[in-house]
């Protein structure tokens, strides 16, 4: 995906050949990006904990005979860390930046550019911009010349893998930048659109408090409805599961109950007998789908 433009096909069957080829093999490419991206980011990580490990160790939050194993579940300070985004992408940039004035240190060298246009073309090629301004290996001959090929493609591999790697990695920081300025700006400057679709909200769900201030809803030990007709919405109306969460005299029966209604447009009996049959409860679609495998179990 460099595409430098100094080497091109000149017959049909070139052309032909180099689209069938470039199918597949800027498809491995991809896949072959993918896989570093994934093998670095496991190493990052690898070497973070035991750095962050031995920090424990220094400040006596941990034991020093501590092993990495089935004791680390008992260890507070570890259990479920992750390395920080911002550490593994000043990590990648360092490496690219090292990687990058090593690179430019040979073309400088070789190819006999300044030290500038080197670093330009390490930019260039490593990001698979290739404007085709500058490209190497294109004098009749050099000293060395299968060293130089062959470091040349150890870097660009190298750099573009890297590269690779640390765009991924921007761009997760740059999406969480973006979240958090469109959080701190969220209709700041309108307070009448906050309030109306606060409105909104309001009108098209029901609030559990009143809803069972209205109806008296009473239920048995087993979660069962005393009337069926009780507790039941309109079909047409939309369920806020944020109201009906918080609310915490509402039971996950009566949230099954009028998502089944909700899924099928119309009040359903829910079977009784579902522990019977071995279908157990849920919410959401996992709830709707054992209604149904219920109903085909009794039917049968």
């Amino acid at each position: 995906t460099l595409g430098f433009g100094m080497t091109t096909p000149a017959t049909v069957a070139g052309k032909v050949f180099l689209i069938i080829y470039g199918l597949f093999g800027c498809a491995g490419t991809i896949l072959f990006f993918n896989l570093f991206l994934e093998r670095i980011i496991s190493l990052l990580a690898f070497i973070m904990k035991a750095c962050h490990e031995r920090q424990l160790r220094r400040s006596g939050l941990l034991p020093p005979n501590f092993r990495r194993g089935p004791a680390m579940s008992g260890v507070g300070s570890l259990v479920g860390w992750k390395p920080s985004v911002y550490h593994v992408m000043l990590i990648l940039g360092i490496f690219a930046i090292t990687l990058s004035c090593c690179a430019s240190a040979m073309y400088t060298a070789v190819e006999g550019w300044n030290y500038i246009d080197s670093l330009y073309y390490c930019f260039v090629t490593f990001s698979t911009i290739g404007f085709g301004d500058l490209v190497s290996s294109q004098n009749a001959a050099y000293q060395n010349q299968g060293l130089y090929r062959f470091g040349n493609f150890i870097f660009i591999l190298m750099g573009v893998c890297c590269i690779y790697s640390l765009f991924n990695v921007i761009s997760i920081v740059i999406k969480q930048v973006l979240n958090w300025v469109l959080k701190k700006f969220k209709c700041r400057c309108c307070p009448k659109c906050h309030k109306s679709s606060a409105r909104l909200g309001r009108r098209n769900a029901i609030t559990p408090g009143a809803r069972l201030r209205r109806h008296n809803i009473s239920m048995d030990a087993d979660g069962q409805y005393d009337s069926d007709t009780e507790g039941r919405r309109l079909s047409g109306e939309m369920i806020s599961m944020r109201e009906l969460t918080a609310s915490n005299k509402v039971s996950l029966a009566i949230l099954q109950k009028q998502l089944s209604e909700t899924a099928n447009g119309y009040p359903r009996n829910v079977c009784i007998n579902t522990r019977q049959n071995g279908f157990s409860a849920g919410v959401g679609a996992l709830a709707i789908m054992n209604n149904r495998l219920a109903e085909t179990s009794d039917s049968r």
